[in-house]
Parts: C-alpha cells; structure tokens; sequence
C-alpha cells in the first residue's frame, strides 16, 4: 500500500536545526545527570534495617525454649510404639481440660 500526499497539501516547513541541537544537548545533559545520580546512590552504602513485631518476637522466644528443653526419649518411643499398634487411648474429658488450661495461659485468663 503506498502512501500519497503525506503533507496533505500543506507546505513543508523548514528544518531549524538550532532547535534540534538545543534538543540534543538537553537530551544529553539529562542523560549525563542520571548517570550521575545513579553512580552516586549506586556509591553510597545501603543501609537496610528489618524490625519485628513484638508477636515475632514473643514466637522467637517461645521457640528458643522448645529447642532448650530437654526430651524424655524413653517416653517419646513408648508413645510411638503405641500409637502405632492401635494401644493409646485418648481420654477426652482430660485433653479438654489440659487444652482449657493451655489456652488461659496463652491469652492472660485463668
């Protein structure tokens, strides 16, 4: 497809080439500033800084001391032992309770 008449019949204006040195330059100082401003944040040390909420930290704390406490291995194979063969029963009444206890503790009631 060929493209007839692009100037519509208007005259064709003259090129300043003044104005488009001008546009030039400006592009180019432009250009120099940002790689100046890029090399000097690019110089200059980070300094990142991270902060925890105080859940974070109560978590952190708590798991330090899950990994401090001691195990009572002997107890903990006897269990498996059971809970595999079908032998460990569960009483309800006093998960309930144990689970009642653990989360007046958790939350501050009593």
């Amino acid at each position: 497809m060929a493209i007839n008449n692009v100037n519509n019949g208007l005259p064709k204006t003259p090129v300043d080439n003044t104005k488009i040195t001008q546009q030039n330059q400006t592009q180019q100082s432009q250009q120099q500033q940002a790689t100046s401003n890029n090399a000097s944040v690019a110089q200059a040390p980070r300094q990142d800084s991270v902060s925890l909420t105080q859940s974070a930290q109560q978590l952190n704390q708590v798991q330090k001391k899950g990994s401090e406490a001691p195990v009572n291995q002997e107890k903990v194979d006897r269990l498996k032992k059971a809970v595999s063969s079908g032998e460990y029963r569960v009483n309800p009444e006093v998960l309930a309770n144990k689970i009642a206890k653990l989360e007046g503790e958790i939350f501050g009631r009593k």
